[in-house]
């Protein structure tokens, strides 16, 4: 029998509880990537269509460039609440998917798509009630020879993504959200975004000029610890 890694489609993953998912519902993605290090968000490049927050568990595909197949297979496998994230291998020169099967996925109640790759008509996605992201856009359309698979690890604008992670996006971007480490990471987050919020209030309501002084004494000291110089005067 041939060899069939490279077309396989696992047709079902674990994923997490709902409560969990849910815990990361309204966080920024800057406050849980903060809170990891600075690790786990996806590149620059993939950006957001429209302005819908992102918030599932990852169903994974692997592309081959430029065609869309196996993406075709994903989306009607994938379960309300599911976010259909595609490895399509960064390619700009043909769209993976268009306003069809993005209008029939949100139907589907999936959660978003997620595609290092690129998409077309970006102006009915504009105003679809599911997120979309990607990298690239053309009106050049797919392949459909595949081959592909589903619910594999992949690597998508930077990150590796499991079957069952936690994905969480804004208008800022994606960051993923291993499970196993889920539960810590709502709880420091959901108290990250809270102190944020409070400083604001804070500058609204407060003396702003002892928020200024308090704000420069702390950089002075981190300054300081690191061993920066100061100079008098620059001179030509």
């Amino acid at each position: 029998m041939k060899d069939k890694i490279g077309f396989r489609i696992f047709k079902d993953f674990e994923r997490p509880p709902v409560e969990l998912v849910e815990k990361f519902r309204g966080l920024p993605a800057s406050n849980v990537g903060d809170m990891v290090n600075r690790l786990s968000c996806m590149r620059s490049e993939l950006r957001p269509f429209n302005d819908k927050p992102l918030l599932g568990v990852a169903l994974t595909v692997k592309a081959p460039c430029g065609d869309n197949m196996i993406l075709h297979k994903a989306l009607n496998m994938a379960k309300p609440g599911d976010v259909v994230v595609v490895d399509g291998e960064g390619c700009k020169d043909r769209s993976l998917a268009g306003e069809m099967m993005f209008d029939l996925a949100a139907r589907r109640g999936i959660a978003g798509v997620i595609i290092d790759g690129a998409i077309r008509d970006t102006d009915a996605i504009a105003n679809l009630s599911m997120p979309v992201y990607a990298t690239a856009v053309t009106p050049q359309g797919p392949y459909k020879h595949g081959p592909g698979e589903i619910n594999v690890p992949i690597a998508c604008c930077g990150q590796v993504v499991f079957p069952g992670d936690i994905i969480l996006g804004d208008a800022d971007g994606v960051v993923v959200i291993h499970p196993e480490y889920a539960e810590e990471l709502a709880e420091i987050a959901i108290k990250k975004h809270a102190s944020e919020v409070q400083k604001i209030r804070d500058r609204e309501t407060g003396d702003l000029e002892e928020i200024n002084r308090k704000e420069e004494e702390k950089y002075d000291k981190e300054l300081a610890e690191l061993g920066v110089q100061y100079i008098d005067f620059y001179k030509r």
